[in-house]
């Protein structure tokens, strides 16, 4: 069955990338999913909830810090107090957040799944110097790569990553 999706894929997306260098491909699908996936957040999550965990969340450990500092335990338990109530809320948020993964998951595994069959050992970006973050994309993937060079895996997440934060500054996600 995956190949099958593997060969639908290649029937849409095959003449983009044997006519096109690598990085323009891992771009361009690193922007169209990372957007996907970012609009897939904002539509399944509720980022004005979000927001107010997040000042609720800023507040409460103020308190907590002055109640510390001026060491009066009744002030010490109900910030305690309201941490607890905050981390149940917060919980419930992360229940509604996981939507969006499950919707997500299967198609990011199919697509890495499909990108690996075009671009496995494949140098993406150059850097002029060895940078060590890049030698962890290759020993985590395996690869063969030198440090000085990203395959596909970290070029689609460093892509992914910077449209995604931009979408979400546009959106007012926070």
């Amino acid at each position: 069955m995956i190949e099958g999706i593997y060969q639908f894929l290649d029937s849409i997306f095959g003449p983009f990338i044997l006519n096109y260098h690598p990085i323009w491909v891992i771009t361009v699908a690193g922007a169209i999913i990372g957007g996907f996936y970012t609009l897939i957040y904002y539509f399944f999550t509720d980022i004005e909830k979000h927001k107010k965990l997040q000042e609720l969340a800023k507040e409460v450990q103020k308190e907590m810090r002055e109640a510390q500092k001026s060491g009066d335990e009744k002030k010490i338990r109900k910030a305690q107090q309201k941490q607890l109530e905050l981390m149940r809320m917060q919980s419930e948020l992360m229940k509604q957040q996981m939507v969006p993964m499950f919707l997500t998951m299967p198609l990011f595994m199919i697509f890495f799944g499909w990108l690996r069959r075009w671009y496995v050992e494949v140098a993406i970006a150059k850097a002029p110097f060895d940078f060590f973050v890049f030698d962890l994309f290759h020993r985590w993937q395996h690869s063969a790569l030198p440090p000085s060079e990203l395959g596909y895996v970290g070029w689609y997440f460093l892509t992914s990553y910077a449209v995604g934060m931009i979408l979400r500054k546009l959106l007012d996600m926070g």
